[in-house]
């Protein structure tokens, strides 16, 4: 606990790691080739634009419909990949006695779940114990009549379904990935200290997907039933992360303000069009110091969001080529190499022992300006050969995504209550 001002400011800290790097827990695993990521990438990119734009073709999910004490909880945030790409993972406490559970945490998602024994339907191998209910002296189900069954069809875009009087969740991610299972209470204990009595959160009886060998997923959300919401009486609707850029490094989850870095800009969030999802508002991109000619209405026809669980930033068609085209301009000297799955614009190094890229830096709303880190400028498909980290969407009516090798080693602050989105440098430090 830290004593500020005379008040006390709580936090809780979770370490974040790469899902496939050798601090995560899902061993022993390799990490899947690129391509893999990047197939799974795309899958959940189609959901979520077909979640926020129900007309799209790719739609198979219905579309979504007092004084805070100032307190903060922090998690250590492991990453999901030796391929500085995939999904950031963090351990928390489930049930009395607590079990340890790690979980996928996710931005774009709300419900928090977790596989349950005895796994009626399916599922998935997991690294950690199979949270068993009956063993837990804190668990209860959710009744169907509950306020918190009827907020399912928010928090996952599907209706809330009945087994005698238990409500049942089910929600979908990708194409192939979902969890359905009993929704339910227990205890959530993030650190000794932080505590939570109560925690409605779906306990998974049919699961199947893409989640590695992890536990489940924590949902990061502005649904009330995320994470974010239900622990607001003590950390305020406030969270930061810093993603690290290696496998091999860690960062952090924090719920909380508590200590956060001085050197934050904050954009306000745009429009939230009546989701979960955290809309920003991109007003340019530049290219080795040069503004992109790139109009608003570009960027402004479908919005943007930031998603924690994207790993390659998309762009608006228009705005995708003009970057690509200026980047391709300002590394004429070096060899173009073929495409590789969505990444267009690639480049061989195989002669070349140190490389210099053009600073690719994007403005948002408010005017805040951020450089972006050469790891989330290029990433290499092999070990000669790297490409530029963003690609273009098939529509302009198919929202943004500010996905997460470009938020690698940025403070990334969520000031939910106030509206308000952060960015700061050095943020793994």
């Amino acid at each position: 606990m830290k004593h500020e001002s005379g008040s006390i400011k709580r936090q809780s800290t979770l370490q974040v790691v790469h899902r496939h790097g050798p601090c995560s827990q899902d061993k022993p695993t390799t990490a899947p080739p690129l391509s893999e990521i990047l197939a799974d990438d795309q899958s959940r990119v189609k959901s979520i634009q077909a979640r926020l734009n129900p007309t799209s073709n790719t739609n198979q999910l219905k579309p979504n419909k007092g004084k805070f004490i100032d307190r903060k909880a922090n998690l250590p945030a492991q990453s999901g990949s030796s391929l500085s790409s995939g999904n950031y993972i963090v351990s928390v406490g489930l049930g009395t006695p607590k079990k340890a559970l790690s979980l996928i945490f996710d931005t774009g998602s709300d419900l928090t779940w977790t596989q349950c024994q005895p796994c009626v339907g399916s599922c998935y191998q997991q690294r950690d114990p199979i949270f068993n209910p009956s063993s837990s002296t804190s668990y209860s189900n959710v009744s169907c009549s509950s306020s918190q069954c009827a907020q399912l069809s928010s928090a996952t875009g599907n209706d809330p379904q009945c087994s005698s009087t238990t409500c049942v969740y089910g929600i979908q991610y990708g194409d192939q990935s979902f969890s359905v299972g009993f929704l339910s209470k227990d205890t959530l204990s993030l650190s000794a200290t932080d505590v939570f009595p109560n925690f409605v959160f779906g306990c998974g009886q049919n699961n199947q997907g893409l989640f590695g060998k992890t536990a489940g997923l924590l949902g990061l959300g502005r649904d009330p039933l995320s994470i974010v919401s239900q622990t607001a009486r003590k950390y305020g609707k406030y969270f930061s992360y810093c993603l690290p850029s290696k496998s091999s490094s860690t960062g952090h989850l924090t719920l909380g303000k508590g200590g956060a870095s001085t050197n934050v800009k904050f954009t306000p969030f745009a429009s939230s069009q009546g989701t979960s999802f955290y809309f920003i508002k991109i007003i340019k991109i530049s290219v080795g110091g040069q503004d992109l000619p790139i109009s608003q209405t570009v960027f402004d026809t479908a919005g943007s969001i930031i998603d924690s669980g994207t790993v390659i930033t998309r762009l608006p068609p228009g705005a995708y080529s003009a970057l690509s085209t200026a980047f391709q301009q300002q590394m004429k000297k070096y060899p173009s190499a073929p495409a590789y799955s969505i990444l267009d614009t690639c480049y061989d190094f195989s002669n070349y022992t140190t490389i210099t890229i053009p600073t690719v830096s994007f403005t948002f709303g408010g005017n805040v300006k951020i450089d972006l880190e050469a790891t989330g400028t290029l990433v290499a498909v092999s070990s000669t050969q790297a490409c530029l980290a963003f690609a273009g969407n098939g529509d302009d009516t198919d929202v943004g995504i500010f996905g997460n090798i470009q938020q690698q080693k940025l403070e990334v602050v969520y000031d939910v209550a106030g509206g308000k989105l952060g960015f700061g440098a050095g943020g793994c430090n």
